[in-house]
Parts: C-alpha cells; structure tokens; sequence
C-alpha cells in the first residue's frame, strides 16, 4: 500500500441537528448519523471515497473501538489497529437551525500507554511493502508523549517513506523539529509554530522558507480556508486560489484536503497538480452536510475549474 494513515486518537464522529440551542432544557435533536473520525482515518476514508486506497493503522479500545473496526470493514477500508486498555472517544456535532450555527463538541480521548504508543510504532516500521507516504494527523491523546509525530517522522525517515503532518501545537513543532516530507498548517498554526503573527503573503513565504532552510520541511501548504493555499516548496511559491461553492459544512475539509494532495501524489503527479486537487477535494468537503468528507465527482468537477481558470 503506497499511502499509510496514522490515528493514535480515533472517534466516533456523530453529527445531529437541533431548532435551537438553549441552556437547562431537553434539546430535541434529529436522528444522529454516525461515522467513523479523527485526522488520519478521515483521511482515509475522503482517499476511498476519491477512489484511492490506503492503509489507517489506528486505536481501537472497547466496544466503540469494536464499532469502529466493523464499520471500516463494511467501507472497505483497509485498517490494521492497535488495541487500548481505554474506551475509543465519541465527539458531536450540533447543527443548530435556526441561526445556520454549528457546534462541535470534542472529546479528549482515552488516556493511553507509553507501552500501547511504542506497539503503535513498531507495527507502523512493520508495514510490508515499507508505504511511499505516511500521514500523521490529528490530536495526540492523553498519555501519548508530546513528540509522537516527532518520532513517526524519524521512523519514516529511516523506512525511506515521505512523512506528511497535519496537527498542531506542540505536537507540529516536535514533527517539523525532526524533519517531514509536509506539513498543512492553518495560519493560526503556522503562527504558533513561528511564535509571531504573520501578516500577508510576504511573512508567509519568508516563514515557509525558513523552514525549508532548516530543513524542517520540504514542502509547507498553509490553509486558507476559503482563500485556497499558499504553497512553498524549493522550486515555486504560490497562492492557489479555491472555488467559490455553497458551505454546509467545515468538518472534514482539512482532511479531505489532505487526502487529495497525497492521494494525487501517490498517482505520480507534480507537487503543483497535487496540491490543487487536494484545495478542490477540500472545497467539495464544504459542500456535504455533517460530518461527511469530500464526494469524488464534486472534486474532480472543481479540479478541472481550477486547472481551466489556471491555464
């Protein structure tokens, strides 16, 4: 499998809609819809869903942990999992419909082991053939030690795979700290990772550069949401300007994102390509309610608009 996705700290993504949001009463909700969820998994499933395949090395504790395994199989999602002594998190997502307000509230997660994270990476190095790209992406859970990804991207560099690292905080810094293939921040990320704000395109560049001086990364895309991304690599920098679509939703568009640049790039096309498919694959995220990822014919509707506006 060329693409290995990582998920120490997995959900169940369960999304709902509600007429209003008010304190000290029963809020009747509409029937939840349930998905499987955190970074590297949805990562996974957006590359199944824009007909690719990859491998999600991911946690699994108890029955949520049970449920998740199940549902992965009934997706066709090829997973290979590491079990926990904890419970598998459950996060939720309010729609609330009188104000097109949406609320997500975030679980932390198990506490987990330093023994169940050193399993975690010795099947990760086990992987047979060694992957192409591994993606690491999301939050640590409780226990994990800070420099996990700093530690998967030293493992990567050893198996010869390009490491692409999609979290934040202390996490981020211990990652690039040891030296990745990529890395997607946003720019409130990127500005704690620098430790100053960033004005303009300008900052952006000399930053991204910077990193790419240290060798921290090799290629920096920051997330600009709806105004696309910036790209720097050692050969081009760009903005890359997304399409204009209707919003449903924001979850998932990260990810989706994600899952379009590696996925293009396992396919052999350039890192510039790449990157627009992965911008097209994010906007079509938006366009799906709840918690649901990217469709394939959205993203590759909006890829061929944005190589046609680009020509």
């Amino acid at each position: 499998m060329k693409i290995v996705t990582l998920t120490l700290n997995p959900t169940i993504d369960s999304n709902t809609n509600v007429k209003q949001v008010v304190p000290d009463h029963k809020l009747r909700c509409t029937r939840p819809h349930h998905e499987p969820g955190g970074g590297g998994l949805n990562v996974s499933r957006a590359i199944k869903k824009l007909g690719g395949e990859s491998l999600a090395l991911v946690t699994a504790g108890g029955v949520n942990g049970e449920w998740l395994k199940t549902v992965l199989d009934e997706n066709g999602i090829y997973h290979s999992t590491v079990a926990l002594s904890g419970l598998t998190r459950e996060n939720l997502t309010v729609f609330e419909e009188t104000s097109d307000n949406q609320y997500r509230f975030v679980m932390p997660g198990p506490e987990v082991s330093l023994e169940e994270c050193e399993i975690f990476l010795k099947k990760l190095g086990e992987i047979n053939p060694t992957p192409e790209y591994i993606v690491a992406s999301g939050s640590l859970p409780p226990g994990a030690p800070v420099d996990f990804y700093g530690r998967v991207a030293e493992l990567g560099r050893k198996l010869g795979s390009k490491v692409i690292v999609d979290t934040s905080g202390e996490p981020l810094r211990q990652a690039v700290k040891a030296g990745v293939f990529m890395v997607k921040p946003n720019m409130r990320e990127l500005e704690h990772l620098v430790g100053c704000k960033i004005k303009g395109e300008t900052q952006m560049k000399m930053h991204a550069e910077k990193m790419l001086r240290d060798r921290k990364s090799e290629v920096v895309v920051i997330s600009l949401g709806a105004g696309g991304a910036f790209m720097v690599s050692k050969n081009e920098s760009l903005h890359l300007r997304a399409p204009t679509v209707p919003i449903q939703s924001k979850v998932g568009a990260g990810d989706s994102m994600v899952a379009g640049m590696v996925l293009s790039l396992g396919r052999g096309r350039s890192l510039l390509e790449s990157v627009k498919f992965g911008i097209a694959a994010g906007a079509a995220a938006v366009m799906t309610p709840g918690t649901e990822l990217c469709r394939r014919k959205d993203t590759e509707r909006l890829y061929k608009q944005m190589s046609a506006e680009t020509d």
